[in-house]
């Protein structure tokens, strides 16, 4: 993992979990890793909507947030956190709005101390977590190599999806081969 170069990073794909992956942290998740380099991997997990709606902890951002306007459980690590995840039209290299900082082509952060009058003529969606997944520096590679996760390429509907329950089979589905049968996978295999 030493040496690693932008090219073998992984930010702005999509960790998909194979069927495999029991903990019930990750059990069917799609993560969108935010940053993937030498020091780890930070991402969230885009399909574990809470019952929380936006507008009941953040002031003001919930006429920002796509449907559905609740939090997700980005992870388990720093649950009393939030951060916001936001895709900004344009190309890289253009003046970025305040309160925005670039990810990953048009996908970014939003700082949630920001005023979001600021943001709310820029963005073209928005989605806010409480939480983050982690992995220390070369944590994620193992995962990888075990099987653990599939990685993917992540699509614009894939992290303001409507439906955050189908995302999982809905990303499989996409992908060519053996992947898009496991779409079908059947959520408990004993009962076939």
């Amino acid at each position: 993992m030493w040496g690693m170069t932008p090219a073998s990073s992984h930010t702005g794909r999509l960790l998909v979990a194979t069927p495999m992956l029991t903990d019930p942290n990750f059990a069917r998740s799609v993560v969108l890793l935010l940053d993937h380099d030498e020091q780890g991997a930070l991402g969230v997990v885009l399909n574990h909507p809470t019952p929380i709606e936006v507008a009941a902890v953040l002031d003001g951002w919930s006429a920002l947030a796509g449907r559905p306007s609740v939090l997700f459980q980005g992870g388990p690590v720093g649950l009393d956190s939030a951060l916001a995840v936001a895709v900004v039209p344009g190309e890289p290299g253009q003046a970025e709005p305040l309160g925005w900082r670039r990810l990953h082509g048009a996908i970014g952060l939003v700082d949630l101390e920001a005023p979001p009058e600021l943001l709310a003529g820029e963005l073209g969606g928005l989605r806010v977590f409480a939480g983050y997944a982690g992995w220390s520096p070369g944590q994620l590679e193992a995962e990888l190599a075990e099987g653990a996760w599939y990685l993917v390429d992540c699509e614009p509907g894939d992290i303001f999806c409507p439906e955050p329950e189908r995302l999982w089979r809905a990303v499989l589905r996409r992908q060519r081969g053996p992947l898009a049968v496991l779409a079908t996978y059947p959520d408990d295999p004993t009962l076939n």
